[in-house]
């Protein structure tokens, strides 16, 4: 595989000029919007967002005993489920590089967390039997590292489950996409005064809209060493990108 950067979409220059602005400019954006995310979340998925993130666990496989390690946990919606799944007897670990948001998860989940990046993951090799990432793909430098780092802390037949926002087929459903979340859903952020809120709410459109196409995650996934890559769509605009770590 090129050692080249596989970036998720190009540089937003609204946002910041250069790689190596990026990182700074986007933790900033997450950090003063962590107070309002859950909020957010709460809103946009119309209550029904940590319901779907547990559903989505379960059928990828995660069970009691089972070690979960949950990538840019932010303020832990998927992660809480995954504790809950995996019980007494297994362990759920949260990653991020945002103080922010890790703060905030920290109010409502118990689980160990951990500030770090998914291009270079603090844990030893074949750690965890699950790697989920919900809705966080679109805001890491490198697809590639990230994958490749995804499949040496999982165990042989660990299994990988990434949530992503993607733009729907059909040009009308994706014109009412791009109303709801360019439009609607920043101008719902702002309220309560909730402007940092509304900004970290249009950079989450800029890289939804210039996000590279399913079918390059897909074949990331497979040069990283993950078999029966697949992705499952619901409501049009949900995808969920499976994946197997090979022996």
């Amino acid at each position: 595989m090129s050692a080249e950067r596989l970036r998720p979409h190009p540089t937003l220059n609204r946002y910041y000029r250069s790689d190596d602005d990026r990182e700074g400019a986007v933790r900033e954006l997450f950090d003063a919007g962590a107070p309002s995310y859950e909020w957010i979340c709460n809103v946009m998925s119309f209550g029904t967002g940590e319901w779907y993130r547990g559903r989505v666990l379960t059928d990828a496989g995660l069970q009691a005993g089972s070690r979960l390690l949950d990538i840019a946990t932010g303020t832990g919606i998927v992660l809480r489920s995954g504790q809950t799944i995996v019980g007494p007897t297994g362990i759920a670990v949260g990653l991020d590089p945002s103080p922010g948001m890790l703060a905030q998860c920290r109010a409502t989940c118990p689980a160990p967390l951990v500030r770090g990046f998914g291009e270079a993951l603090p844990f030893a090799d074949q750690t965890f039997d699950m790697i989920s990432m919900g809705y966080g793909l679109r805001h890491v430098a490198d697809l590639g590292a990230l994958f490749r780092e995804f499949r040496r802390v999982l165990r042989p037949g660990g299994r990988v489950i990434v949530l992503e926002l993607t733009q729907p087929e059909s040009r009308m459903a994706r014109l009412a996409n791009r109303l709801y979340m360019k439009t609607i859903v920043p101008r719902v952020a702002q309220l309560g005064g909730r402007a940092p809120a509304r900004r970290m709410m249009e950079y989450f459109w800029d890289t939804i809209e210039q996000c590279v196409p399913p079918e390059t995650i897909l074949a990331a996934l497979r040069d990283s060493g993950f078999e029966d890559s697949r992705r499952r769509v619901t409501r049009a605009v949900l995808s969920e990108y499976h994946g197997t770590r090979s022996v």
